[in-house]
């Protein structure tokens, strides 16, 4: 007798699409940089959603941040997307794009290759999954690093040049005034906060009095945030509101972390007198810091670290 079987009909399985997203960054705030951005992002968005095999995961992109921390936003969030597997596959422009830090970078597309996930440099043409991927990724991440390295030493000569020659660097904020295009003009109602202040200290108000009345009277801040007895004190240490400035209080430690450090003698500093109008009388400033300075030995209160060098903070230009 003959044997009948039944076959089955079996619906085809279509391959999944690629799930792919581009991470983009501009390590400057200038409008060019951030028009570079945007570009970057259209063009990626438009690249991706092209490819008929790939599925879009989205476009992270960090502004104004500098590859050679892990601090960026967006990466850490693509990264989570990644483990989380909304993402097989990440397209960034090139490594120095990608990561600065040789050891940030080496350890991120290894992470990332453990769980499946692919990155592709775009202008190295060279994916991190291949046979050689991680060797020529180690050298050409070394001489990114490198020329980091390098961009950080041009910078840091050229301001330090410009202290040398008295020039207030970089100061972009600065509660009671207004600065634009190095253009330093008091603010009418913050003047009037900043003086109030040091009369106040002067006529024996503590600082975490003067703060309590400061938001009792909901005083503006200069970026938003809480007055607080610290803040008080940074405005009355503060020689720039009798119109001088200390040049170089603080330095970048290195150029991987990016970590900014108190100068306490590890670089010269340079007192410039009269570099813009002042908001309390140079008298009243003095009188104030004697007056910090009785505070602090009355409440035995550590004082900052001095400075390694004898004449450091006394150049005057």
């Amino acid at each position: 007798m003959a044997s009948v079987r039944k076959i089955e009909t079996l619906a085809a399985v279509l391959p999944r699409k690629k799930r792919v997203a581009a991470y983009a960054r501009v390590s400057s705030g200038k409008d060019a940089m951030l028009h570079s951005l945007s570009a970057q992002v259209s063009y990626y968005s438009d690249y991706i959603q092209r490819c008929p095999d790939w599925e879009y995961a989205g476009v992270y992109a960090d502004e104004a941040l500098t590859g050679t921390r892990d601090t960026r936003p967006e990466f850490r969030r693509l990264l989570a997307d990644c483990f989380a597997g909304k993402v097989n596959m990440v397209i960034t422009k090139t490594i120095s794009r990608f990561a600065r830090n040789t050891m940030t970078l080496l350890k991120t597309t290894r992470e990332l290759k453990e769980i499946g996930v692919t990155v592709f440099f775009e202008r190295e043409s060279l994916y991190s999954d291949s046979a050689e991927g991680e060797m020529i990724l180690t050298l050409l991440a070394a001489v990114a690093q490198e020329e980091s390295r390098a961009v950080s030493e041009n910078c840091k000569w050229r301001i330090r040049n410009r202290y040398k020659q008295g020039d207030m660097v970089s100061l972009r904020f600065l509660y009671g005034y207004r600065i634009t295009k190095n253009v330093i003009e008091p603010e009418p109602e913050e003047t009037e906060t900043v003086r109030w202040i040091f009369n106040q200290y002067l006529n024996g108000t503590g600082c975490s009095d003067i703060a309590r009345q400061l938001r009792a009277r909901n005083a503006p801040t200069l970026r938003g945030g809480k007055w607080t007895a610290k803040r008080v004190i940074d405005i009355l240490k503060n020689e720039k509101y009798a119109g001088n400035a200390l040049l170089q209080k603080k330095y970048i430690v290195d150029h991987l972390s990016k970590k900014e450090s108190y100068n306490y003698g590890k670089l010269p500093r340079y007192f410039v007198e009269n570099t813009h109008p002042p908001i309390v009388e140079p008298a009243l400033y003095n009188a104030v810091q004697v007056s910090i300075e009785k505070n602090r030995l009355k409440n035995n209160i550590a004082k900052e670290p001095s400075a390694s060098y004898p004449f450091t903070g006394m150049i005057t230009c």
